[in-house]
């Protein structure tokens, strides 16, 4: 049994590990910390574990002992320090905050406001998406099952780079001009309540937030860029829907050969991601539908075409929350120890 340990176990991206952690068959909970709640069982500030988890928060400096993996869901600029300490201390860590996704640092000061307080662990660190790391021209020479140090991707850039790897790995479109029109569900903000996120002001109400200024814009530019061995700039406008969970993501993009045609795309991302548990490319005429990847850790993708204009549109669906965050930072873990891609992840998306 591998000994985990959750940082921010109290923000929605840490109860959804460890809701997720407490099925895993390879994984004894170990330690829950938050600034905030120190000395409170983790039952008090959710009511869903009764009976399933009632462990008590501890400071975040009593996380280390007898751990080995440490999972941590901060803000920007709050893991360097703890991932130094699982570095040096030989333990598995993995980010599911900004710090260990963006290559250069610059782009990291530029639109997190932070320095790399430890430039030689970030030269460590591997960035993920699991079903598309081995196209990805910086981490493809690193091995997921050595790393210490592992950055969990963002919830948008999931979506957007499994829905756009193989039509640029294939170069089935151009790289310029492209355009994501993506929408998520309001636990994206996090559980600190902000403006736009209580209820009165995002209730019957439907608008693009931080147009053209989002924080993921270059991480899903760098996802891309690395994938197609040339720099890529996306236009990039997110929207707050008025539910809890999900992404989806509406992607246009021109085609390379305008005499392609849709099922000669489709064979191509069916092949792609033939192996691929957790990605599901539906039917020519499907839709994605963000009812159907609820609480999984599935990326649904329907492809469209315009012929009109010679536009491929791809649609992906995603659980934030889940191949968002927890569910992927899993699925990261069990390959880093060698355990089965789905352990603990075989969740069967409701019906309704």
């Amino acid at each position: 049994m591998i000994k985990v340990s959750v940082i921010g176990a109290t923000g929605y991206a840490g109860i959804e590990l460890i809701r997720l952690l407490l099925s895993h068959s390879k994984v004894e909970l170990k330690n829950l910390s938050s600034k905030s709640f120190v000395g409170k069982s983790i039952v008090e500030i959710y009511a869903n574990l009764n009976k399933n988890c009632d462990k008590i928060l501890v400071d975040e400096n009593e996380i280390f002992e007898d751990t080995d993996v440490v999972f941590a869901s901060l803000p920007a600029g709050l893991s360097d320090d703890i991932a130094n300490k699982c570095f040096e201390k030989n333990i598995l860590f993995i980010d599911l905050g900004a710090d260990f996704r963006l290559d250069n640092e610059e782009d990291y000061k530029k639109w997190y406001g932070k320095e790399y307080k430890y430039k030689n662990i970030h030269k460590e660190a591997i960035y993920s998406i699991p079903e598309i790391i081995k196209y990805d021209s910086v981490y493809n020479k690193k091995d997921l099952n050595k790393a210490k140090i592992i950055g969990n991707p963002g919830c948008y850039p999931t979506s957007i780079g499994l829905a756009l790897a193989p039509a640029l790995v294939k170069k089935i479109i151009l790289k310029d001009d492209i355009i994501i029109d993506s929408k998520s569900g309001a636990t994206g903000a996090g559980r600190e309540l902000k403006l736009n996120t209580h209820f009165t002001e995002c209730n019957e109400a439907f608008s693009p937030y931080k147009v053209a200024e989002h924080r993921h814009t270059p991480e899903i530019e760098q996802t891309l860029s690395n994938i197609y061995g040339e720099d890529i700039k996306v236009t990039f406008v997110p929207h707050l829907l008025p539910l809890n969970r999900g992404i989806i993501s509406t992607i246009y993009a021109k085609l390379e050969n305008k005499n392609d045609t849709l099922e000669n795309i489709h064979s191509i991302y069916k092949e792609f991601y033939k192996d691929s548990k957790f990605v599901r490319v539906l039917n020519i005429g499907d839709t994605a539908n963000l009812k159907y990847v609820k609480y999984s850790n599935y990326c649904d993708i329907s492809l469209h075409m315009d012929s009109r204009t010679n536009k491929l549109i791809i649609v992906s669906a995603i659980d934030n929350m889940v191949k968002g965050a927890a569910g992927q930072a899993i699925q990261n873990m069990n390959i880093a120890l060698g355990f089965k891609e789905d352990e603990g992840l075989n969740i069967i998306p409701p019906a309704f």
